[in-house]
C-alpha cells in the first residue's frame, strides 16, 4: 500500500501536500450564514438611509407576500401530503411550495435570532394564508404581478436615490431575498427597543462594513485613474 501511495505521488495523482484552506473556507462561509450579526451587518451596509429603509419596512412585506402567491402555481413537490384548510375567505392554508418555503424561512430566523422569529412567526404566517387565499382569486396572478413591478421600483429607487448603493440581491441574491423581511421586522423591533445591545453592536458592524466598502471603491478608482495616466 505504501509503495503504490509513493507511486501515485510521484505520478502527481496525490498532492504531496494537502491543502485545508478551501476546507476551511468552506466551513467559515457556512458558519457565518448562521451568524446573526455578520448576516445582519452584511444586509444592512445596504440600507444604511433611513428613506430607504422606510421604503423597505413596505415594498419587503409586499414583494413576499405577492412571491408567495406566485409560487403556489408551482408544483407541490411529490413527497408532500395533501392537506388544505379554509379558516375564511381570506385565510387559507395549503401544504404546497409556499407553505415548504415559509417553514423554510422560519427555522433559519428561528436560528439567527430565536424570539425576534418567535414574534415574526404570526405574520409571516398571515401572510402566507391571504396569499395562498387570494391566489384562488381570478386576478390574484395579475394583481401579484402588479404588486412584485410597483415594489420593485419603489426598491431600485431606494436604492439608486436615497442609498447611492446597487441592493443586496445584486452581490448575494440568496442572501439578500431570504434575510430582507428578517431584517425589516428586526429594524421595527430595534426602534420598539428591542435588544439595544445587539442593536448597537450591529450598528457598529454596519459601519465597518460602509467604511470597508468606501474604501474598496476608492482604491478601485485611483487604480484606475493610475492606468488611465
Amino acid at each position: 500500500m505504501g509503495i503504490q501511495l509513493g507511486v501515485c505521488r510521484r505520478q502527481g495523482l496525490i498532492p504531496l501536500a494537502y491543502d485545508s484552506s478551501l476546507a476551511k473556507t468552506t466551513v467559515t462561509m457556512t458558519l457565518s450564514l448562521f451568524d446573526v450579526r455578520k448576516q445582519l451587518a452584511f444586509y444592512g451596509s445596504y440600507h444604511s438611509n433611513p428613506v430607504n429603509v422606510l421604503i423597505h419596512v413596505f415594498g419587503v412585506p409586499a414583494i413576499l407576500w405577492s412571491s408567495l402567491l406566485l409560487a403556489t402555481r408551482i408544483q407541490t413537490p411529490a413527497f408532500l401530503p395533501e392537506f388544505h384548510y379554509t379558516f375564511n375567505e381570506y385565510l387559507l392554508f395549503d401544504l404546497n411550495t409556499p407553505a415548504m418555503v415559509t417553514a423554510i424561512y422560519l427555522v433559519y430566523y428561528l436560528i439567527l435570532e430565536p424570539f425576534a422569529a418567535l414574534l415574526y412567526a404570526p405574520q409571516m404566517a398571515v401572510s402566507l394564508l391571504t396569499a395562498t387565499a387570494y391566489a384562488h382569486r381570478p386576478d390574484g396572478i395579475r394583481d401579484a404581478i402588479i404588486v412584485q413591478v410597483v415594489s420593485w421600483i419603489a426598491q431600485f429607487l431606494g436604492h439608486g436615490l436615497a442609498e447611492g448603493r446597487a441592493p443586496a440581491l445584486l452581490d448575494n441574491i440568496v442572501g439578500a431575498l431570504v434575510l430582507a423581511p428578517f431584517f425589516v421586522h428586526l429594524e421595527l423591533m430595534f426602534m420598539l427597543g428591542y435588544r439595544p445591545a445587539l442593536h448597537k453592536q450591529l450598528q457598529n458592524d454596519i459601519g465597518l462594513e460602509i467604511a470597508k466598502m468606501r474604501k474598496a471603491q476608492g482604491d478601485k478608482r485611483r487604480l484606475a485613474d493610475k492606468k488611465a495616466n
